[in-house]
């Protein structure tokens, strides 16, 4: 045995999880084109996801279903299956009532709330698109084009808005005429509106059950929009079929024992994204879980709310962004109790958005063996809106982060030969059928055998062995080559940097087309520069002039080069702080807080320029 073996077997065991076997086949055809997919059969699922409010309203009515802080007192509301499914009858008779056209979704202008999940659950009942539309668009952007662009593809029939002096600016760029406005707790101002509470009110008739009998696995359940980061965003069609059999093809991979307890989230992730609103969301309530809506964010100024909800709840499942684990890490470090309360229950811990560094996984497991004597799984998936979400995971005990697992039963993973890696394409019964209004873009989308082209690269841990997986190697389009022909693989490279150069970088961008070498622009964590210089009220510009600061970042990336082996495909030559955050009007900032590279390059031109200059200033970091 050799001692990496040896040392595996001396650390505590992970909480047990009855993962789904790895029973993977793998076709390989003579042009060098891969094909994989489960030999599992994918699972029965619901017909549409209100068949599975109403199960519970029935089998445990009482149970809580959302709970969320409301009040001065910002103490917990919580709202059982069947006060849930009253008000949603309710809803849904209220929009019946209103006799709208036929297949006009119900836009929503709300960040997570209760009622943002029961009119969701009402417009399915009704047989309309819910379309909740990322709140950025509406509360950040300066000019509202995305919304304006959006609103005239949809043409949404109702339109609710969670406050409507929050969002006066946003409805007043927009023509709303046709356009019903519910407000949920105030009205706006010189706009006709319905109460929100008004609808609840309404009086059920047996047309709501008409309605929910006509609903079909092929009824369009939901429009989810793409983050624009290649134009405006596209809607993407979401079926219940799609729904219900991506919640199956994940809960498959991970079966609960029947006598458990109904699993329980604590949850930030926003529900116009597919990650939040279906990945979360779908499995839970087909569970019949309980959902605490958590009003923090792993941001300055947000994560107390979360750290404070994590005192008093205990999930059994929880999700993050690697930022929203660094501070939660630093909190349990200082506070056993915090730690106790977050690990109690806890059986799986999911992250994405970024690769999750090596030091936030020792740091996360350390924890957790010092709360319960157990390490615990970090679990990921990959996929995409057009995937609703999920396609692959991986569902078994891994050690590894960074990877993207294997396909879900009921998946097909084309692998397509670009370079060293490869393009991934997907086929399933959780891909979409098209664009809402868009079919030049939906014919594009798919290749002759039907694959849905996602865009994004992978490779395989090891050429020999597919069943240990898949990893994440960036977008296809995103990589470049250097003058010297040399290709740079942006993906892969950019998480790298970024884990190499915590805790003082927050995101970057990759430099380098046509150019001799890669460079690097990068933002400065704020929070974690703050507390490394000991200025709680610096800005960026403070900080990224310090030296403390210059200094982490150019030992984190020499540390990078001194692990590269001097492959110019990695190495980094120079560096340099920005302190303009990134855009959402410039389309450098998705909703989703991603960051796109090719406009983000575009619109820092400038500085590009600067980073490679043959006399570069002061700002300008030159690595041996």
């Amino acid at each position: 045995m050799n001692a990496q073996a040896a040392a595996v077997l001396t650390k505590p065991a992970f909480r047990k999880i009855h993962w789904m076997e790895r029973d993977i086949d793998v076709e390989r055809r003579t042009d060098g084109v891969i094909v994989m997919k489960s030999r599992v059969p994918l699972m029965a699922y619901e017909t549409h996801l209100p068949a599975s409010l109403a199960k519970w309203a029935k089998e445990r009515p009482d149970h809580t279903w959302l709970a969320q802080r409301a009040g001065a007192d910002r103490q917990w509301r919580n709202l059982s299956y069947a006060e849930a499914k009253r008000t949603v009858d309710s809803l849904t008779q209220a929009l019946l009532d209103m006799e709208l056209e036929v297949d006009r979704p119900i836009a929503i202008l709300s960040g997570n709330s209760i009622e943002h999940a029961l009119m969701t659950q009402a417009a399915m009942q009704a047989r309309h698109p819910a379309a909740p539309v990322s709140p950025a668009y509406s509360l950040m952007s300066q000019d509202h084009a995305k919304l304006k662009y959006l609103f005239d593809l949809i043409k949404p029939a109702v339109v609710m808005v969670q406050d409507g002096p929050s969002f006066q600016k946003a409805l007043d760029a927009l023509d709303l005429n046709g356009i019903k406005i519910v407000h949920v707790a105030r009205a706006p101002a010189g706009i006709a509106s319905i109460a929100y509470a008004d609808m609840a009110a309404t009086k059920v008739t047996p047309a709501v059950d008409a309605s929910i009998a006509q609903i079909t696995p092929d009824t369009v359940g939901k429009l989810l929009f793409t983050s624009g980061s290649t134009g405006m965003p596209k809607a993407v069609i979401n079926t219940q079929r799609m729904m219900t059999a991506n919640a199956a093809q994940m809960m498959q991979t991970r079966p609960r024992d029947a006598h458990a307890q109904p699993p329980v989230y604590l949850d930030w992730m926003p529900w116009n994204h597919t990650m939040g609103g279906n990945a979360l969301f779908h499995p839970l309530l087909i569970e019949g879980g309980t959902l605490y809506i958590d009003d923090g964010r792993p941001m300055p100024g947000m994560i107390d709310e979360t750290l404070r909800n994590l005192r008093e709840i205990s999930p059994t499942y929880y999700a993050n962004v690697p930022a929203g684990y660094a501070a939660i890490a630093s909190a349990m470090e200082k506070d056993d109790a915090l730690a106790r309360s977050f690990f109690k229950n806890l059986n799986l811990m999911a992250y994405g958005g970024a690769r999750l560094p090596d030091d936030l996984y020792d740091r996360m497991q350390a924890l957790a063996v010092r709360a319960t004597g157990e390490r615990i799984v970090f679990y990921t998936g990959w996929g995409c809106t057009e995937t609703s979400p999920t396609s692959t995971g991986t569902y078994w005990d891994t050690e590894r982060v960074g990877l993207i697992g294997l396909p879900f039963p009921g998946v097909e993973l084309k692998m397509v030969p670009v370079d060293s890696k490869y393009e991934l394409r997907l086929r399933g019964v959780n891909v979409m059928p098209g664009y809402y209004r868009q079919p030049d873009l939906t014919k594009a989308a798919f290749d002759e055998e039907g694959f849905y082209k996602i865009g994004d690269a992978g490779i395989f841990v090891d050429d020999n062995d597919p069943v240990q997986g898949l990893i994440f190697s960036g977008r296809v389009v995103e990589d470049f080559k250097l003058t010297t022909g040399t290709f740079v693989h942006v993906g892969s490279l950019r998480t790298d940097v970024i884990a190499e150069a915590t805790p003082v970088v927050q995101d970057a961008l990759i430099t380098g087309q046509d150019r001799p070498y890669i460079g690097v622009l990068a933002w400065p964590n704020l929070p974690a520069c703050r507390i490394m210089i000991g200025e709680p009220e610096a800005d960026f510009a403070d900080v990224v002039k310090h030296p403390a600061v210059l200094a982490s970042l150019k030992n984190g990336l020499q540390a990078h080069n001194a692990s590269c082996e001097g492959a110019s495909s990695r190495r980094i030559a120079r560096a340099m702080f920005m302190v303009e955050p990134a855009s959402i009007d410039g389309n450098e900032l998705t909703d989703k807080g991603y960051i796109n590279q090719r406009a983000g390059l575009e619109r820092r031109a400038a500085l590009v320029s600067q980073l490679y200059a043959e006399h570069p200033g002061e700002d300008v970091i030159i690595l041996n």
